[in-house]
């Protein structure tokens, strides 16, 4: 069914977004937090920004793609109803993947792979296996890897859902006996991922809610934190 406000989607506001570098995401849902309802938003990028999908939908937003070319694609956002983001930064979850925008700058074909297999695995609507456990799945994988980086935005966003403190315990537990204890005192330890799983612990004790803890490590442990963060800081001479 065609929806009737793609009559005015030329009227829309556009950002082109396809030689922006760094995480341009929060000044995007930013702008579509202020929009009212009736009105909208163009996003073009050299790839499908399917990520973009839910974070606007958890704004309120429908949308509607045209592929132009193989790396152009113009997407509308439409506000139709008024919806307060679950999170201060709009986001539908915390740290989604905006590092996808590292392999356009390799390529915008490659981009596009990324993105749709991503989806593939994570886009499902009603897999086998719950996303709690698929978070700590992945988790898991990221420090068996030695990516703490990884498996300190598993462990937000695995929190942000329901993981609760006892079943973080019986991970990191795990972890001891899996990776060792030697392997365990010198790299998981002094992790991001160990401090934010302490951080929780210790908010947990003093009363805190899990949504105010949420806020606090996206503040300690979000794209800010360079042990956490997924992009590159060029310096001033580059």
């Amino acid at each position: 069914m065609k929806k009737d406000w793609l009559n005015q989607k030329e009227t829309f506001e556009v950002k082109d977004v396809r030689e922006l570098k760094g995480n341009f995401l929060p000044s995007i849902l930013k702008k579509a937090q202020g929009l009212e309802m009736g009105n909208g938003l163009c996003i073009v990028q050299s790839f499908e920004p399917i990520p973009l999908y839910s974070a606007f939908e958890e704004l309120g937003y429908e949308h509607h793609t045209d592929k132009i070319s193989e790396t152009e694609y113009k997407v509308y956002f439409y506000r139709s109803i008024m919806k307060s983001p679950k999170y201060a930064d709009g986001m539908d979850i915390p740290l989604k993947p905006t590092a996808i925008v590292n392999f356009n700058l390799i390529d915008p074909k490659l981009s596009n792979v990324v993105v749709n297999f991503r989806d593939l695995i994570w886009g499902q609507e009603n897999p086998a296996i719950d996303m709690k456990t698929r978070l700590l799945l992945s988790l898991a994988n990221g420090v068996g890897a030695g990516r703490m980086r990884q498996a300190t935005r598993e462990l937000i966003k695995a929190y942000s859902i329901g993981v609760t403190v006892a079943e973080l315990d019986e991970l990191f537990a795990m972890f001891v006996w899996e990776q060792g204890i030697g392997y365990f005192a010198s790299e998981i330890g002094p992790s991001s991922l160990f401090a934010a799983y302490q951080f929780i612990k210790t908010q947990e004790k003093k009363g805190v809610k899990c949504p105010e803890i949420v806020k606090k490590l996206i503040e300690r442990f979000g794209e800010k934190n360079p042990d956490v963060s997924t992009f590159y800081k060029a310096t001033r001479d580059e």
